[in-house]
């Protein structure tokens, strides 16, 4: 056993991570120690990150205990970086935490500085005088790679800027240029927020903080006014909102709410988020207190401006559309985002992968729903549902490529009385075989399929299929339920 983590006095005592217990006790008997949690560690640090959100939509994970938050652009609401920095140690400080943070022109950079002199704030284009003293393990290349440059002498991180960049790469590595170069800010480090940026945001922080449901409804309401100018402005809608409530005690409350239409109608996201907030009002805690309300539009979708002519045509269809869709987006927020589906049309002709569900507020861009039947005012001609997978059935034919007289069904006899088909639908033979027919039959999963329509005498409908061409795919064709009309 080893030490994951030490705090200060521990290390002021000499005990470092990766020491076992037994060295660590005999160097301090009085050592109080806890089982490492690393799981409880990632959801507080993702914890965390939803915090800093507070100062910026970009916010990274940096290792295990660490985030780097990409600030550009948003120090000014803060009074300044070295505002900025205060407000953000103060604060984790307030929570009982101990942070050290610092920066700087590249996450390299920030990361160095925040390690060996935190509190630091380097001025722009200042990278390269304030990473010169430190350590070359502050690059944190490979151990070796530091363990030879100490060996050589070249023990800080500015003793590496005069010397040949090709006897660098020759010697250690391109790894080793890339940490330097991001460190002295000359190449750019990628970074993968938590998330991706909003296409617009809107907060509002309050003096003094707020905990009643109705002072937050209000300040939705606002803020959905706010959000709606640079909406029409752009000429989008929203299809996915974010509200985030900051508490007073560093926790971060976030609220998503998806549209199956885009929208930015102000009454319209109000009342979305209202109807999500419903879902959180008995388990909502605000603490002491929200200190900060953040609405953002996290996905965005061309919305133009609708043809008041088409509308009068036909007014009816129109407003049908769009209260269909509000209805669908109310029921997704109080019943859930997956628990609110519709159907939308697949690339292919086997029936079962004709289509797929689709949570409602997940509409694809430039689509509309419902669709109309493709012959509005007759029944259709394939079931409205299918069953999960094609049962096998009993049927008995004229002839072995003729239509079904009777067959069983779960253990019934279903004489037939009426007959509707065949409609031949030919296998995918460019696609793997697969879906629920191969579960059904592994033999029937690339056969031709002859669809008949059926009604039995006592007035029930059924669709039924035969798997395989008699005498050119199969000597014994098989047959199949897929459906049931209503």
């Amino acid at each position: 056993m080893r030490l994951a983590a030490v705090d200060r006095v521990a290390a002021a005592a000499g005990l470092d991570p990766g020491l076992t217990l037994a060295d660590a006790r005999a160097r301090r008997p009085d050592l109080e120690t806890f089982p490492a949690d690393p799981e409880a560690d990632r959801r507080t640090l993702l914890a965390l990150a939803e915090w800093a959100g507070r100062y910026t939509p970009l916010v990274s994970l940096d290792g295990p205990c660490g985030l780097v938050l990409d600030i550009a652009g948003c120090t000014h609401l803060f009074g300044g970086e070295t505002a900025l920095l205060a407000d953000l140690t103060g604060r984790l400080r307030r929570r009982g935490l101990t942070g050290a943070a610092a920066i700087a022109d590249t996450a390299t950079a920030a990361r160095a500085l925040a390690r060996t002199t935190p509190g630091t704030v380097v001025p722009p284009g200042g990278n390269a005088e304030a990473v010169a003293a430190l350590p070359v393990g502050a690059l944190e290349a490979d151990p070796s790679t530091v363990a030879t440059l100490d060996r050589l002498g070249l023990k800080r991180i500015g003793q590496l800027v005069g010397l040949p960049r090709q006897t660098l790469a020759a010697r250690f590595g391109p790894d080793l240029l890339t940490r330097l170069d991001r460190a002295l800010a000359r190449a750019d480090e990628p970074l993968s927020p938590l998330r991706a940026p909003p296409a617009f945001l809107v907060e509002r922080t309050f003096a003094e903080p707020i905990r009643l449901v109705e002072d937050i409804e209000r300040t939705i309401r606002t803020l959905a006014g706010h959000l709606a100018e640079p909406l029409t402005r752009h000429g989008q809608g929203a299809r996915r909102l974010a509200l985030t409530l900051f508490r007073l005690d560093g926790r971060a409350l976030r609220i998503e709410a998806g549209l199956s239409r885009p929208a930015r109608a102000p009454d319209v996201m109000a009342s979305l988020l209202r109807e999500r907030l419903v879902t959180f009002d008995s388990g909502l805690d605000t603490g002491e207190g929200i200190e900060l309300v953040r609405l953002a539009a996290e996905v965005v979708e061309a919305f133009d401006a609708e043809q008041v002519a088409a509308a009068r045509i036909a007014p009816d269809r129109t407003e049908d559309e769009e209260a269909l869709a509000r209805l669908a987006d109310r029921l997704a927020a109080r019943l859930g985002r997956d628990h609110v589906v519709r159907l939308v049309s697949r690339d292919s002709h086997i029936p079962e992968r004709a289509a797929a569900a689709v949570p409602a507020v997940d509409g694809l861009s430039g689509t509309h729903w419902p669709q109309p039947l493709p012959r509005p005012g007759r029944a259709p001609e394939r079931p409205l549902r299918l069953l999960a997978v094609p049962e096998p059935i009993e049927a008995i034919a004229e002839v072995p490529d003729g239509p079904p007289i009777r067959f069983r069904w779960r253990r019934v006899l279903r004489r037939i009385a009426r007959m509707e088909g065949p409609e031949r639908i030919a296998p995918e033979w460019w696609a793997q075989a697969g879906g629920g027919l191969q579960e059904a039959s592994e033999d029937a999963a690339t056969l031709t399929r002859d669809y008949f329509r059926v009604e039995d005498d006592a007035g029930r409908r059924y669709w039924v299929f035969r798997a395989g061409l008699f005498g050119r795919e199969t000597a014994r064709p098989r047959w199949y339920l897929h459906g049931l009309f209503g």
